[in-house]
């Protein structure tokens, strides 16, 4: 079984080299299903599912553990998502050969020793990006976007800590780092996808 997590900056178009990896590789690909999934099997909104998981909307505090079994939960129902999240994932991971986008996965499915990807750029470059994928109607101006892309990576390193003493983004914490400045995603993905060949195919 062959697993690669991609953990992302916003804006650094981490989502779209995880699903051109996975169609370069023949592999699953698992994203938003992940959160649609939680929403149904906890009766909950999507919105505020993907609030908790994305944004960082909750307020627990975890032993660090590789898994999530020492949950001791203040708010109940982000708690609640954050185990169904994990069990979703490894049920995922075990169906085969997958790419997982964010979720934490890195750190839930440890134990199957998958290929880490953390994908990055600089700001400009995350900037440029999220105009050009913009939902139509979206008007922010360029610090406005700043200031969305800071909290949401603040988000993500904030929910990493609760379950890794290797701060998120820290290269000691991944296999390979991909720097997306100035490039064309689809550009990298063959060079990403000998890695992991190589990388799987190693003893």
């Amino acid at each position: 079984m062959r697993i690669i997590t991609i953990s992302r900056e916003f804006g650094s178009g981490g989502r779209e080299l995880g699903k051109r990896l996975a169609d370069e590789l023949g592999f699953a690909y698992y994203d938003r299903e992940i959160v649609t999934e939680i929403a149904k099997r906890a009766s909950l909104d999507e919105n505020y599912v993907d609030s908790v998981l994305e944004k960082g909307a909750m307020n627990i505090s975890i032993t660090y553990s590789s898994t999530m079994s020492h949950v001791t939960a203040i708010n109940h129902a982000a708690a609640s998502i954050l185990r169904e999240q994990q069990k979703i994932i490894s049920e995922l991971a075990a169906k085969g050969d997958c790419v997982i986008v964010g979720r934490n996965a890195d750190i839930i499915l440890e134990q199957e020793s998958p290929l880490k990807i953390f994908v990055h750029a600089d700001m400009e470059s995350k900037i440029k990006r999220c105009y050009e994928r913009a939902a139509s109607g979206e008007a922010l101006t360029e610090r406005q976007m700043k200031s969305k892309i800071k909290k949401i990576d603040k988000g993500r390193y904030n929910r990493h800590a609760l379950l890794s003493a290797i701060p998120w983004g820290d290269k000691r914490g991944y296999n390979m780092c991909v720097n997306t400045t100035n490039m064309e995603i689809k550009s990298l993905v063959p060079a990403v996808a000998e890695f992991a060949k190589a990388w799987f195919g190693k003893e």
